[in-house]
């Protein structure tokens, strides 16, 4: 699929981190991006930046994401591109002993399965609704109607000590890419997912000046952080490159995690 001004996106999780740099490149392309965010200030202000719109979505709900969607569509026409970036993480061991009381205690369902809610199932209900609207769109060269761009982690594959939500939530995403793709392919519908590793984003700022250096240096190369750029980058080959269907790609300088 060629960028540019005839073509719409939807980027969920585009006020920060990942997910921004998603929607600055697809912008600077000439794309016409609209932005699913809870953090409305944020949102706003990106979205003026980059003459987009933002519409605040909480993806766990069928009511916010239609809106969303519908307010987007409003504004930009029907999307033909769609990358899902929002997500949450939650570390506890399933379960564990509290060294000083000696209490035990284990991983609230209730915590496990918000994880997968807003990582794995709002991922799904947005990209099963998009897809549907991206049927009634004409067909591009090749028969092709549009794109869909998943974000899953490292930690699908190699989740550490306290992710076993994050990893469950991840790997679910990567475990429904092929058959996604495989549902959508006489329509003209790709889907890909991507693993990021270890990257520069406003989470990983939060934490000590040490840590982010220790993490940085324990990637075989490049020694550092992923920047947010790069992960872009890979999204705009995925919407561009044609014949990328049903894949799952780590972005992640040769990384296995260690188990803690």
């Amino acid at each position: 699929m060629k960028l540019g001004s005839n073509i719409a996106a939807v980027v969920t999780g585009g006020a920060s981190g990942l997910g921004e740099a998603v929607v600055r490149k697809l912008a600077a392309a000439g794309v016409k991006v609209a932005i699913f965010d809870m953090n409305a200030e944020r949102g706003e202000q990106v979205a003026k930046e980059v003459g987009g719109v933002f519409c605040r979505v909480d993806v766990q709900s069928d009511e916010s994401v239609d809106a969303g969607f519908a307010s987007a569509r409003e504004a930009h026409g029907q999307e033909r591109i769609l990358i899902n970036c929002a997500g949450i993480s939650k570390g506890m061991k399933t379960a564990s002993r509290d060294r000083k009381s000696g209490e035990i205690r284990s991983f609230p369902s209730a915590d496990f399965d918000r994880v997968l809610q807003i990582n794995l199932v709002g991922t799904f209900r947005c990209l099963a609704r998009s897809a549907a609207g991206m049927l009634g769109l004409e067909p591009l060269e090749y028969g092709e109607r549009g794109v869909i761009v998943n974000t899953a982690s490292v930690a699908a594959q190699d989740g550490q000590v306290g992710q076993a939500a994050y990893s469950a939530s991840k790997a679910g995403v990567v475990g429904m890419t092929l058959p996604i793709a495989r549902d959508l392919a006489s329509e003209g519908i790709r889907i890909n997912t991507i693993l990021p590793g270890l990257f520069a984003t406003p989470m990983m700022a939060g934490l000590p000046e040490n840590v982010q250096q220790s993490l940085a240096v324990s990637v075989p190369f490049p020694a550092r952080l992923g920047l947010p750029e790069e992960y872009a980058d890979l999204v705009e080959f995925m919407a561009t490159n044609g014949y990328i269907n049903g894949e799952s790609v780590r972005l992640d300088g040769a990384i296995r995690l260690a188990p803690r």
